[in-house]
């Protein structure tokens, strides 16, 4: 879970320089959009560690649950954290999935601009 946070708090700072409308890092989009990929990447890595915490906690609750050496008085069962997390898990590992979705294509790196021609003439203009 310490992993979990750490890997969210970087994808956090990552994402915002990699956005559009900050002036921090490289104003080039595509330089951008590649940022922003990476802090994808870091939420969905964050979001597959708060799963992997979640679900082996559950496996635990579980394994003591139907255990019978424990005490029937000292079993826990699932509470609402472990659906917490569940949640948060998928909807970190959705946000990074968009994210990544902001990768630049091959046709926005090539994209220019051209100015239309003026006329020589002033009759050409009419």
């Amino acid at each position: 879970m310490v992993i979990s946070l750490l890997l969210g708090f970087f994808g956090i700072i990552v994402s915002v320089v990699g956005m559009k409308c900050t002036k921090v890092g490289e104003e080039d989009p595509v330089t951008k959009s590649r940022i922003a990929v990476a802090g994808g990447v870091l939420f969905i890595l964050s979001g597959l560690c708060t799963l992997a915490a979640v679900s082996l906690y559950a496996t635990q609750v579980t394994y003591e649950f139907f255990s019978a050496s424990t005490p029937i008085n000292a079993r826990y069962e699932f509470g609402s954290a472990l659906f917490v997390g569940w949640g948060a898990a998928s909807l970190t590992i959705l946000g990074g999935s968009l994210l990544c979705c902001s990768c630049p294509t091959k046709e926005r790196q090539g994209q220019q601009y051209y100015r239309q021609s003026q006329p020589s003439t002033a009759r050409e203009y009419v």
